[in-house]
């Protein structure tokens, strides 16, 4: 899934009590002790690799310290891949779901782990061709097409989702957790969601949505002909699938983009030559689901937005001294900078 390091510092596992529930909880597991590495990658769940004589398993669990109402829900996460896994071939399996907080303080899940590619450790300009930027660029099109495709009534989770209303509701939920999350006022920031609140867009038909897919968020086969693993579904649900197309497109930097975004997001990959536009990203989108965009400068508008709401959860919990992470110190000039690129992006939307 990502690059792997020793467990860090206050966010190490309990090895004696997570083998000892591993061996109850997986049926002939090799005798050998049970290996931990850490996946560097991830601002958000913590995310390991477990390893017993060479079985490999992927475990989640949510964050350390106190956690925003009804977020990292491994419950919620676990049950969810038990209905996508068999519909959705990219998805990986579930395996166990662990609610005893004994074990390791929390609840927490173990998926298969799918090995493969990714690609911010491994793309540099010296080995790489505009052609595999070409296809990249198409595989993930296809693949979010496909998902949007799959019959969410055949998954069994029509008892969690709540289709009808999603767009309002989200920009409202996100506004909420935005106001509970911010350390202190950020210029423009509530003339932003007052323009989101006032400017919602109908909705097209609902489908399966990930709602964080990106590039860091996936794997690839060597030869790069397909995508092996598509992980951290922590916000997937039935929604309008326009939204998830925006909220990839805010991760996607393009060469022309805001220095300050360039700085800000670390998916830099998709700079490089042969990646395809955003344009045409949704273009291509568009051409193969056959749905309307017309309004799809809102919804990249508020993925901004999202975007900078995540990025002030995890400056929140850096901030109370929940996570020791250097990664996280400078945070909060990157909510300033998001909020003010969503702002800008605004002019493009009058007509709705």
């Amino acid at each position: 899934m990502s690059q792997l390091t020793p467990m860090r510092s206050g966010e190490e596992l309990d090895i004696v009590r997570l083998e000892s529930y591993l061996r109850n909880a997986i049926p002939d597991l090799p005798g050998a002790p049970l290996q931990i590495w850490q996946f560097a990658a991830g601002r958000s769940n913590l995310t390991y690799l477990l390893s017993l004589g060479g079985q490999d398993y992927v475990l989640r669990r949510p964050p350390l310290g106190p956690v925003p109402p009804k977020a990292h829900d491994m419950v919620r996460e676990y049950e969810w891949l038990v209905g996508i896994y068999p519909v959705f071939p990219w998805a990986p399996k579930p395996i166990a779901l662990c609610t005893d907080a004994s074990v390791l303080g929390s609840t927490f899940f173990l998926m298969e782990h799918r090995p493969g590619v990714l690609l911010e450790e491994t793309l540099e300009p010296g080995g790489y061709t505009p052609t595999l930027g070409e296809r990249i660029s198409k595989i993930l099109v296809e693949r979010m097409v496909d998902l949007h495709a799959v019959d969410w009534k055949r998954t069994g989770l029509e008892s969690r989702v709540k289709p009808e209303g999603f767009l309002r509701r989200q920009v409202e939920g996100w506004i909420g957790r935005y106001q509970r999350a911010k350390i202190a006022d950020i210029a423009g920031d509530q003339e932003l969601t007052q323009w989101l609140l006032n400017h919602v867009p109908p909705s097209p038909p609902p489908t399966i949505i990930h709602y964080d897919y990106k590039l860091n968020n996936m794997v690839f086969d060597p030869d790069y002909h397909d995508v092996a693993g598509i992980f951290d579904w922590e916000m997937s649900t039935v929604g309008d699938p326009i939204a998830d197309v925006a909220v990839a497109m805010s991760y996607w930097i393009q060469d022309n983009d805001d220095e300050r975004m360039k700085n800000a997001l670390h998916e830099k990959i998709t700079i490089l030559p042969g990646f395809w536009s955003r344009d045409r990203w949704i273009s291509e989108y568009a051409r193969l689901s056959g749905r309307d965009l017309t309004h799809f400068s809102y919804y990249l508008t508020f993925a901004y937005f999202k975007l900078a709401v995540i990025v002030a959860q995890i400056y929140y919990r850096y901030h109370r001294g929940q996570t020791q992470d250097p990664r996280f110190a400078d945070m909060n000039q990157v909510v300033e900078w998001l909020v003010d690129y969503a702002l800008s992006t605004r002019p493009h939307l009058r007509q709705i």
